[in-house]
C-alpha cells in the first residue's frame, strides 16, 4: 500500500523516489503527442513560431503595439512577444490537460501500488519540455537580431522555478476536482484564454493604468513573464525580493495542491 501522506517531505520524496518512472512517463507522453505525424517533434518548433507570427501581425501590424523605447533598444517586439507566449504556454498547456490527467488513466487508478501523485508532475514537466524548445528559439532569434546573449540568461531557470511550483499546485488541485466535476474542462479553457489577455504578453505592463496593474500582478503568470523577459532579453537581474515572495507562495501552493490531491484520491476509483 502506498503512503498517502500530505507532508512536504513526502511531496519532495515523491519526485526523488519515482524519478525513473517520471522520466519514462514523460518520454512516453511527449512521443505520443507527435506519434504518427509526418513532421514529428518538429511540430514543437513550428507551432510556437506560427502562433508568434500570427499574433505579431495582429498586435504588431494591425494594432501597432510597441514597448517602451528602452526595452525596444534591448529586444525586438518579435522576441518580446514570443517569450511571453512561451512562458504562458507552460500554464496554458498544463492547466488545459489537468482535468483529464486522472480521468485519462483509469488503469493507473485501479492499480493499488501506482503512485498517482506523479501524474501532475509529468504533465507540468511535459509542458516545460515544450516550453524549453520555444525558449531555445527565443534565445537564437534574439542572438540573430542583436548579436549578443543576455548576461543574465543563466538565471532564467531560477526565475521559472517558483512559477513551475505554482502551476504544479494548480494542476494537482484541478486534476483531482476534474474527476468529480466533468465540466471543469470547459472552465479551464476559459481560464487559459482569459489569462493570455490578462498577462502582459502583447502589451507592456506600463501601458496598463496604474489602478489595474495590481489586478494583473495577481495573475502568477505576469510576474513570471516579466522576470523571464528581464533576465533572458534585457540583461536585468531578477527582482530578488519579489522572487523570494513568489518562491514561498509557489511552494505553498504546490504543497496545498498536493495535500488536496492526496486527501481526495481515495474516491477516484469509486467515481471511475
Amino acid at each position: 500500500m502506498l503512503d498517502h501522506s500530505i507532508s512536504p517531505r513526502r511531496m519532495v520524496g515523491t519526485l526523488l523516489s519515482y524519478r525513473g518512472l517520471i522520466g519514462r512517463l514523460l518520454v512516453r507522453e511527449f512521443s505520443a503527442k507527435y506519434r504518427g505525424s509526418i513532421m514529428g517533434v518538429l511540430w514543437a518548433v513550428v507551432t510556437p513560431l506560427v502562433m508568434a507570427l500570427v499574433f505579431l501581425f495582429v498586435f504588431g501590424v494591425v494594432f501597432q503595439s510597441r514597448w517602451g523605447v528602452e526595452q525596444a533598444q534591448k529586444a525586438t517586439f518579435t522576441v518580446t512577444l514570443l517569450i511571453g507566449m512561451v512562458v504562458h504556454g507552460i500554464f496554458s498547456e498544463a492547466l488545459s490537460r489537468s482535468p483529464t490527467i486522472v480521468l485519462g488513466n483509469p488503469s493507473f487508478v485501479k492499480k493499488v501500488v501506482f503512485p498517482l501523485e506523479i501524474l501532475p508532475i509529468v504533465a507540468v514537466l511535459n509542458a516545460l519540455v515544450t516550453a524549453s524548445i520555444g525558449l531555445a528559439i527565443v534565445v537564437i532569434v534574439h542572438f540573430a537580431m542583436s548579436g549578443t546573449f543576455s548576461p543574465t540568461l543563466p538565471l532564467l531557470p531560477l526565475v521559472l522555478l517558483p512559477y513551475l511550483l505554482a502551476v504544479l499546485g494548480l494542476v494537482y488541485f484541478l486534476s483531482s476536482v476534474g474527476v468529480y466535476l466533468r465540466d471543469l474542462m470547459q472552465l479551464t479553457g476559459l481560464i487559459t484564454m482569459a489569462s493570455m489577455f490578462m498577462t502582459p504578453i502583447f502589451y507592456p505592463i506600463t501601458a496598463v493604468p496604474e489602478p489595474y496593474r495590481t489586478v494583473l500582478y495577481l495573475n502568477p503568470v505576469t510576474f513570471a513573464v516579466e522576470q523571464a523577459r528581464g533576465v533572458a532579453l534585457y540583461g536585468e537581474p531578477p527582482d530578488w525580493q519579489g522572487l523570494a515572495i513568489f518562491t514561498l507562495a509557489g511552494a505553498a501552493l504546490a504543497w496545498l495542491g498536493y495535500a488536496w490531491f492526496q486527501k481526495t484520491r481515495k474516491g477516484f476509483a469509486d467515481v471511475l
